[in-house]
């Protein structure tokens, strides 16, 4: 972590990235590291908080948390893993659902529904592959949730791989622990 970029209080957040931000801090009650770090960036990280909200309307939330979790796993991206982690689970999924993503075995993964799978193996394939040589999968993908999902679901790995990045090349650490890690241990 470098203590070279300025960690910005929310205050002092450019006014277009408080008014994306404002509904997220009020729900969790701290401003991340991340948004601190990137508030240097507000024409950029505006637009990004949009996209975000922009792919939460374009997909079920069961999807865009499939497409979140499995690439927070393959990258590593522990700051975004375990906030999913908690909001898949206080949208109701439960932790079985969430270690079945966790997985990363969409072929066997217990408690994901055939478009879960679907979205995990287009993912994977995305991530893995960098986009090329996934026709298989998208396609699968569009006979499962529709074209116009599809799409959504290959933004939504854009902006997820982006953040990992970020974060990754930032060495920030999760704000909160996984909600699979014991008390005290």
């Amino acid at each position: 972590m470098s203590d070279r970029i300025a960690r910005l209080e929310f205050d002092a957040l450019a006014p277009r990235v408080q008014d994306v931000l404002r509904a997220r801090v009020e729900r969790l009650g701290y401003l991340g590291e991340f948004f601190k770090c990137a508030g240097a960036q507000p024409d950029v990280l505006a637009p990004f908080m949009e996209m975000t909200e922009a792919l939460k309307k374009a997909l079920p939330d069961r999807l865009t948390e499939t497409g979140a979790l499995t690439i927070a796993t393959l990258l590593d991206n522990r700051y975004e893993l375990h906030q999913h982690e908690r909001l898949a689970k206080k949208l109701g999924f439960g932790e079985e659902w969430v270690a079945a993503v966790e997985q990363l075995s969409p072929q066997s993964a217990p408690h994901l529904s055939d478009a879960e799978r679907a979205v995990q193996r287009l993912v994977v394939a995305m991530v893995e592959r960098g986009g090329r040589g996934v026709s298989e999968e998208r396609e699968a993908l569009i006979d499962a949730i529709g074209p116009e999902q599809t799409i959504a679901v290959m933004f939504l790995v854009g902006r997820y791989i982006t953040h990992a990045m970020i974060v990754n090349g930032l060495e920030l650490a999760p704000p909160v622990p996984s909600i699979f890690e014991v008390a005290g241990a």
